[in-house]
Formats: C-alpha cells, sequence, structure tokens
C-alpha cells in the first residue's frame, strides 16, 4: 500500500506562484509512474504532469511552460510548481502514483483570483 498526502494549496493571484507537493509512505518501492492530475467544478478530472520511471516529464498544453513537475525519491516527495497562474488553473488538485496498483492523493484545493 501507499499512502499520498497532498499540501501547498490555495489561494493565489494571477500571475502568482504556489508549489505543491506530495508526500508518499508505504511500499513505494514499485512506484514507476508518479502524476498531478486536476478537477475544475463540473469538468472532468485532467493530467497536468507525469513522470514514468526517469524519462521526460509531459504536461498538458495549458500549463506547459508555466508548470514544473519533480520528484525526489530519497524525500519521497513529488512536488508541482505552479507559476503565471490563471484564474482557469482553479481546481482541486491530486497527486497520482502507478506501480503494482494506482494510488490518489485526497487532493489540495487551488483557488486563482484577484
Amino acid at each position: 500500500q501507499v499512502q499520498l498526502v497532498e499540501s501547498g494549496g490555495g489561494l493565489v493571484q494571477p500571475g502568482g506562484s504556489l508549489r505543491l507537493s506530495c508526500a508518499a509512505s508505504g511500499s513505494i518501492e514499485s512506484i514507476l509512474i508518479v502524476a498531478w492530475y486536476r478537477q475544475a467544478p463540473g469538468k472532468e478530472r485532467e493530467l497536468v504532469a507525469r513522470i514514468t520511471g526517469r524519462s521526460t516529464p509531459i504536461y498538458a498544453g495549458s500549463v506547459k511552460g508555466r508548470f514544473t513537475i519533480s520528484r525526489d525519491n530519497g524525500k519521497k516527495m513529488v512536488s508541482l510548481q505552479m507559476s503565471s497562474v490563471k484564474p482557469e488553473d482553479t481546481a482541486v488538485y491530486y497527486c497520482y502514483a502507478h506501480g503494482k496498483s494506482s494510488y490518489w492523493g485526497q487532493g489540495t484545493q487551488v483557488t486563482v483570483s484577484s
């Protein structure tokens, strides 16, 4: 079993920055894929960024160039650095991990508003 706990969400002004963190615990040795997803009100959950093994991260077109995903295996952390945020980035952000099974965090709210 793997447990994921997100933190770092909150209210941020348009154009600002925010850093989300995801702390992993449990049997993380088998984890190959880590990712951030988000779900805005009335919309389906969508992929924001993903790292598979040691491959180059991939990003949704809407966040490419503004968001950066990183993984620290030693600290068992996955982070999402968000810059130049826009109101349309408002959503609940979820941490995701996949190895032998798939795991989700509980989500953290990000609100972009002036």
